[in-house]
């Protein structure tokens, strides 16, 4: 009997991987240049915006007080990082640079890409920059801190660090002295740590915290602590790479097309669209009580402001008036819940006249036909509530005796009340609504607050009036919802069977708009190459 041993096949690797590889060496890079590749207009956008929210995540991170690296910020971070969708900056951040897979590739890519776009972004102001950078180190920390030993050198050797790494006969002359330097290690884990030979001039927050052991003039540092030597050369690269594109700013701005997109970038809404609420009708009848259990303060108090005086200025209506269109509210019954309120007032055709038009223009049936999204909290935090109007962020506009008194009518406990105003009084406002959120909910966990139909969304799901979606192939039957049923437009489909096929609709109508768009205003691509920094 014979036996053929069946050869492996060989895996293609496809050049466009290997050119990845050799512009993208390592997860963790310097930025040093500027990249080369040919970006699209489209594209450049997504990975701005990509970026921005994986620099929020990191935002939130600081201001919960979790301490860099511990277990409980990497926790946090990992879990934002999965919930946001980045995926691909989870890997960089947690599996070294080992890997030579496709994914891999394009992850480095579309991270080093990204940097320098938010660049010409975060360049335009002090406070802008310092936040850039600050968030910059931390991501950079994280993924410096994923490295191997092997890797660290390799990082070390391809950026030319003048460190000298110790060898087993230069590590048993000074081991006394590197036991007692290496903090929360014990022996064992510090034989097997290596060690590298710097002039202490290049790590003084080390000489000072005493981390380090000190020499004739040198410093002996271990891999996990060697972060502080390349930490700083990179941040010296950021702040240089800013200081740069500073100058190029009014040469960029020259075109339209990325200029707009530039200067608003840090204050844009990253999350869910809630232009459109396909999950639920919810019947104004329920309003009241909805303003109780599942309105954030800023759409409460607005809802209470309108219930009294009958009336609500503009920027009030605008704020209120989207909200309720994304949490479900039909045009139709929109039309009927304002039209009740108001002619408590005054007469119906005042009204019509007055009245009637910007509802029916909110919702993109008029004027523009634009179907307008409802307010960020990012937009809503922005906005200044005049005398008389009752718009903006109740935790930023209210003066601290009047949040308190208004947290305590709503039955807030003075301990509770506490805690929401720690965070209000340090200016994070969007994290004293989660607090707001978990004490009212009586939920384990504060949610993060990014969007006022967020908030209600997730007050629906918590009280088990609406099912968490998921992002399976198709979305499972929704239990009975007692207090919101059916669909936003009662043109639509209905029914959770038809949810698949929305989203095919609506992934086919987006990529014929785009291509559309496309062609006629953005037919030649964006050369990074031009840009020289």
């Amino acid at each position: 009997m014979e036996f053929r041993l069946k050869k492996r096949p060989r895996l293609e690797v496809k050049a466009e991987v290997v050119s990845l590889e050799s512009k993208y060496p390592q997860n963790v890079m310097m930025y040093h240049y500027p990249p080369t590749d040919d970006v699209h207009i489209e594209e450049f956008e997504e990975l701005a915006l990509e970026r921005l929210r994986l620099l929020r995540v990191l935002d939130r991170a600081s201001t919960r007080n979790l301490r860099l690296l511990s277990d409980e910020w990497k926790e946090y971070v990992n879990a934002e990082l999965t919930r946001e969708g980045l995926r691909s900056y989870l890997r960089l951040c947690s599996a070294g640079g080992g890997t030579k897979h496709e994914a891999d590739m394009q992850a480095r890519r579309r991270d080093y890409i990204s940097h320098f776009i938010l660049r010409l972004a975060y360049c335009r102001s002090e406070d802008l920059i310092r936040w850039f950078v600050a968030r910059e180190m931390e991501l950079f920390r994280y993924k410096f801190a994923a490295l191997s030993s092997t890797e660290v050198k390799q990082f070390l050797e391809a950026n030319k660090f003048e460190v000298q790494p110790l060898t087993e006969a230069q590590k048993d002359e000074v081991k006394d002295g590197l036991y007692e330097s290496t903090v929360g290690q014990s022996v064992a884990k510090i034989e097997l740590l290596d060690f590298y030979k710097v002039p202490f001039t290049q790590v003084m927050d080390l000489v000072r915290s005493r981390r380090c052991y000190l020499k004739a003039g040198f410093a002996y540092v271990n891999t996990h602590d060697l972060v502080s030597i390349v930490g700083t050369r990179q941040q010296d690269e950021i702040e240089r790479g800013l200081l740069a594109a500073k100058g190029l700013v009014e040469e960029v701005e020259g075109d339209e097309r990325i200029s707009r997109m530039l200067k608003a970038l840090h204050n844009s809404y990253t999350g869910k669209d809630y232009t459109v609420c396909r999950d639920a009708a919810v019947p104004i009848e329920s309003l009241d009580q909805l303003s109780k259990t599942s309105m954030p303060l800023c759409m409460r108090m607005c809802h209470e402001h309108l219930r009294a005086q009958h009336h609500i200025k503009h920027g009030g209506r605008m704020q209120y008036g989207l909200f309720l269109k994304g949490i479900g509210v039909t045009l139709e019954d929109s039309l009927r819940f304002w039209r009740e309120e108001f002619t408590k007032k005054m007469d119906a055709d005042k009204f019509a006249r007055s009245y009637e038009y910007n509802i029916y223009h909110n919702y993109g049936k008029k004027g523009s036909m634009v179907n307008y999204t409802p307010y960020s909290c990012a937009k809503i935090i922005k906005e200044m509530a005049t005398p008389g109007d009752c718009h903006g962020c109740p935790y930023r506009y209210m003066d601290p005796g009047s949040l308190k008194t208004k947290l305590s009518s709503y039955g807030l406990s003075a301990s509770a009340i506490e805690e929401v105003m720690f965070f209000v009084s340090r200016g994070h406002y969007q994290i004293g609504c989660g607090k707001y959120f978990q004490i009212t909910h009586n939920a384990t966990a504060e949610p993060t607050i990014n969007h006022p139909n967020s908030y209600f969304e997730e007050s629906q799901i918590t009280m088990g009036n609406r099912q968490k979606r998921t992002t399976g192939s198709a979305a499972p039957k929704a239990r009975a919802r007692p207090d919101i049923k059916g669909c936003g437009d009662r043109s639509m489909l209905m029914g959770d069977d038809d949810d698949e096929l929305w989203r095919i609709a609506e992934t086919q109508e987006r990529a014929m708009q785009s291509q559309k768009a496309i062609s006629e205003a953005f037919d030649d691509d964006l050369d990074l190459t031009q840009i020289d920094y």
